[in-house]
This record gives structure tokens, sequence and C-alpha cells, in this order.
């Protein structure tokens, strides 16, 4: 526990069997109470190698994207009793031992919710991030920044941490069950007032890291740059979008 409050880290895994136990053994286990793996139809050993070092397991029977996969994620944190939930990816590309800072930042109050940033710094490029990458991310932050009226230096961290508050707060059911929910999440976030915070993260970029292909990338940015015009219209008054309504929708049963 970290001053008081319970600690989770959720590992949605897709094809992690090569990299989980370098990520789980650099966790911070000093504060963090559980950690939660959610296997989306894996094709390799990952349940297995979960199993094998006492993970707490739940394994979809068919794949569900991973937005999906987080959503099973947060309400499984939700339902063993987690007062905040790092969500950490299980390909060792971010830095297991800044759970401890994270969730830090969170348990003092002065966050709902905190991104660990490729880009604050100098990491990104060095950790080995390609080049059209690490321009299309800073592309994309920018067009967002504007849009969204926020100053983050990254939108598409795939490290996060989020209070209990955020996750019982946040109609995740209405997002997207593919890479599009990060974006749609944090945009809800804004929508509710919710308090973001950023911390430097190195990153790394090797054979065994997951990452998606140029297609599903553009996918991506065209999602994202919609996600950030339906929160403009919706909260200037020009268009009403059901992803950021007020109606309460709790995230649905299990699947």
């Amino acid at each position: 526990m970290l001053h008081g409050k319970r600690i989770a880290v959720v590992l949605p895994a897709y094809n992690a069997a090569a990299t989980l136990e370098r990520t789980h053994r650099e966790i911070p286990f000093d504060i963090v109470d559980d950690v939660i793996l959610i296997d989306d139809a894996s094709r390799d050993e990952t349940v297995a190698v979960a199993r094998r070092l006492g993970i707490h397991t739940v394994r979809h029977a068919q794949n569900l994207g991973y937005g999906g996969n987080q959503k099973t994620c947060y309400r499984t944190a939700l339902e063993r009793g987690a007062d905040v939930v790092v969500m950490l990816h299980p390909d060792y590309q971010y830095a297991p031992r800044l759970v401890t800072a994270m969730a830090s930042m969170i348990v003092s109050g002065e966050y709902d919710a905190v991104l660990a940033s490729r880009i604050l710094g100098n990491g990104a490029l060095k950790g080995g991030m390609p080049v059209y990458k690490y321009v299309a991310n800073r592309a994309l932050t920018l067009v967002q920044n504007l849009l969204m009226g926020q100053k983050l230096s990254e939108y598409h961290s795939g490290y996060r941490a989020w209070s209990r508050a955020v996750l019982e707060t946040l109609p995740l059911d209405r997002c997207s069950n593919d890479f599009v929910f990060d974006n749609q999440m944090l945009a809800q976030a804004f929508a509710q007032g919710f308090g973001i915070g950023e911390i430097s993260c190195p990153t790394r970029y090797f054979d065994d890291a997951s990452s998606i292909d140029f297609r599903r990338s553009c996918l991506y940015g065209l999602g994202v740059l919609r996600t950030s015009l339906a929160y403009r219209l919706h909260l200037s008054g020009l268009r009403s979008d059901p992803l950021f309504a007020d109606e309460e929708t709790p995230l649905g049963a299990r699947p």
C-alpha cells in the first residue's frame, strides 16, 4: 500500500510470453498490492508464464482488442479493491520502476491520473522510437492540444495511472475496443474535469516489443483526430456526442 491506498498494476497482454517475466521482475512490490494480467486470447505461452509467476490472470476466450482488454483490466482491478490502478504494458517497453512515482502523484491528491511521457526529456528517439512515429506523435499531440485546450507533451503513451474515482466515473463502455480507446478515455477524463499529470519515462524499442504497423498507425491517427474534434464540438455546444454525455454508464459485465 501507499499512504493507506491499495495499488494495483494491470497488464493488458497479447503474445507477451517473451517479455512478461522481465517486466514483472521490475515492478516495485514494496508498494504494489495486486498484479493483474488480462490475456486477450494470446497464441503463445503468456498465460502459462503469468500463472507461474503467481499473477492473477484472466483470459479472454476470444480477442477483444486493446480497448476491450483495458476494460476488463480496470473492471477487475476495481472488483479486487484497488484505489489506484497503473496500466503497464507487459512488453517491457516502459520502465516498471516508475509505478511508485506515478501512484504517489495520485495518492498525494494532486492529480487524478498520470501519464508516463516518452516525449518529456530525450528518451523517445534514444530508446529507438522510429522517426516517423516520433514526428507523427508530435504532430498529433500539437493538434490535440489545440482542439482540446490542454498542454500535454504526449497523448499516446500506453503507461498510465488512474484513481479509483476516475475509473468509477468514466463511461468506458462507450469507448472503442481498438487502439483509439486510450485517447477516448483521456478525452472523457478532460470532459469530466479530472486533473492529469505527466512524468518523464524512457522507452525501449526492440524485436519483442509490441508495435502496430504503418496502416494501423494511420487508422489510429484518424481516430485520434475524430475524437479530438468531437470533444471540441461537444464542449462548445455545437454537437452533442454520446462519448461525453453525462448519463451514468458503468462498465458492463465481464466478458
